[in-house]
């Protein structure tokens, strides 16, 4: 990856009585670190008092082992974040804390509202002071104000007046509930835990403490944990499935499942397609580690060209993307990533990555190699020209800012200075997840959005995205 897309959140609940629940989830959370690396929280509950500690930073960084003793309780809900709508500070760390009638309301979040400045202002209106710029806070407000007696019809009273992209989990004194969208943009999945169940973002994250993965919470539908055990209730009708196609390309772990299928196996059948397409004489296969690495060994199998590692990545550096300025991002590239120079020199090399963004890093990929002797450089991107922006919780560039919007694949090759640039097809790439097209949104290659994004959210993020670019710049 170009290391160029920033990535939503993390979730994680469980609800059991075996074990310690602050502990369990700050392994979960350790495991979905990928998703998030801006912040971590975990809140706790024994069913009389709720406690919750988050701060900026990593998971290891924030939480210690007096911490996670002190945090005690039978159910817990954990996050990772990074900042989509709201800014990068400790006020929209997450979960976020509400108080209602009866304890509190805790709301970790997975994706991003569209109508989040109409429900805000109402609110404001209605007398709501808030405490931070996060849409997880204007949700959280909206289920601790419902009338409803208890959160499970809070959330039937309250989901059908969001719009946008969320997967939910959501903690009270009595309960712990998930949730996806009707559409359901975001991953969220079940699983049984000894005597109670848990519930990620990602089956990764139930592995990492032997919970047993369950299912997909489908679209729409929530899932109750309490102590009567689980069941599950739809609060809004079903719509055009459409989980976000990024999810199998490049944000979730290779050794999580979707839709049935390991993200491994759909992404090294992308590299093989991507050999189909696009073959070429070479000596290396070698990938952009690490999410190029499953479609990188993909492509040296069809090929049969041998694959090769060529850069080494440095485990110790967070993703680039973290960095304030892209000055910093261009020294990430060399901080992050070193040629193996014996392996590279006088070689024609096979580059396989999921994808290019703004391709200022690929740029400098394709440098450094040229640097380190290699003799040919063919890029190969297991997936199509990223095109067109995010609103569902991703946080993409701008239209104009993204490079395949304004360039062509000839124009993107001398931009990045390979000889060869080929991107998959769409056809391939929705083939390699074994699943029909309609059940993705493919909205950053196609614009065609699930989910109608109105002009006035369009032009803000366009204004907030050309004020970030101004800022790096100076």
């Amino acid at each position: 990856m170009a290391f160029e897309i920033n990535e939503a959140c993390g979730i994680f609940g469980i609800y059991t009585r075996e074990d310690d629940v602050a502990k369990l989830t700050y392994y979960a959370l350790y495991a979905l670190q990928h998703r998030g690396q801006e912040s971590a929280g975990i809140a706790v509950s024994d069913g009389r008092e709720s406690l919750m500690l988050k701060d900026m930073g990593m998971v290891s960084q924030v939480f210690s082992e007096r911490d996670l003793n002190n945090l005690k309780g039978h159910m817990a809900i954990g996050h990772v974040r990074y900042s989509t709508t709201g800014s990068s500070f400790w006020e929209n760390a997450q979960p976020v804390q509400v108080p209602r009638r009866r304890g509190s309301v805790f709301v970790a979040h997975n994706g991003n509202l569209i109508n989040t400045v109409e429900l805000r202002e109402k609110l404001q209106a209605e007398g709501v002071r808030f405490r931070s710029t996060s849409d997880t806070e204007v949700i959280a407000v909206m289920l601790a104000r419902s009338p409803a007696e208890d959160m499970a019809e809070a959330v039937k009273e309250v989901m059908p007046r969001l719009v946008g992209a969320y997967s939910l989990a959501i903690l009270t004194e009595s309960c712990l509930i998930g949730l996806r969208d009707p559409y359901g943009i975001r991953p969220l999945c079940v699983g049984s835990y000894r005597d109670g169940y848990a519930l990620a973002s990602e089956s990764s994250g139930l592995d990492i403490i032997g919970a047993e993965y369950m299912r997909e919470i489908d679209p729409g539908e929530m899932v109750v944990i309490d102590e009567d055990g689980l069941r599950c209730e739809r609060f809004m009708d079903r719509r055009k499935s459409s989980l976000c196609i990024f999810e199998f390309i490049y944000f979730a772990r290779p050794d999580s499942i979707m839709y049935d299928t390991y993200l491994y196996h759909a992404r090294k059948h992308m590299g093989m397609s991507l050999a189909d397409e696009a073959p070429v004489d070479a000596d290396v296969v070698m990938p952009i580690p690490d999410t190029g690495v499953p479609a990188a060994i993909g492509y040296s199998q069809a090929s049969g060209i041998p694959f090769g590692e060529g850069l080494i990545k440095n485990r110790y550096i967070g993703r680039t993307f973290i960095q304030p300025t892209q000055a910093i991002r261009r020294l990430g590239v060399r901080l992050k990533l070193n040629p193996l120079v014996g392996d590279i020199k006088g070689k024609r090399l096979v580059v396989v990555d999921d994808s290019i963004v703004r391709g200022n890093t690929t740029r400098e990929i394709v440098r450094m190699l040229r640097d380190a002797g290699a003799r040919e450089v063919h890029m190969r991107i297991s997936s199509p020209p990223d095109m067109y922006p995010c609103f569902y919780g991703i946080d993409t560039a701008v239209r104009k800012e993204l490079i395949a919007s304004t360039r062509s694949v000839e124009e993107i090759r001398e931009f990045i200075g390979a000889d060869t640039l080929h991107y998959l097809s769409m056809e391939n790439m929705v083939r390699a997840t074994r699943r029909p097209r309609e059940d993705f949104c493919l909205a950053c290659f196609d614009g065609d959005y699930p989910i109608p994004v109105p002009e006035d959210v369009k032009m803000a993020k366009c204004r907030l995205e050309t004020e970030r670019v101004g800022t790096e710049r100076e």
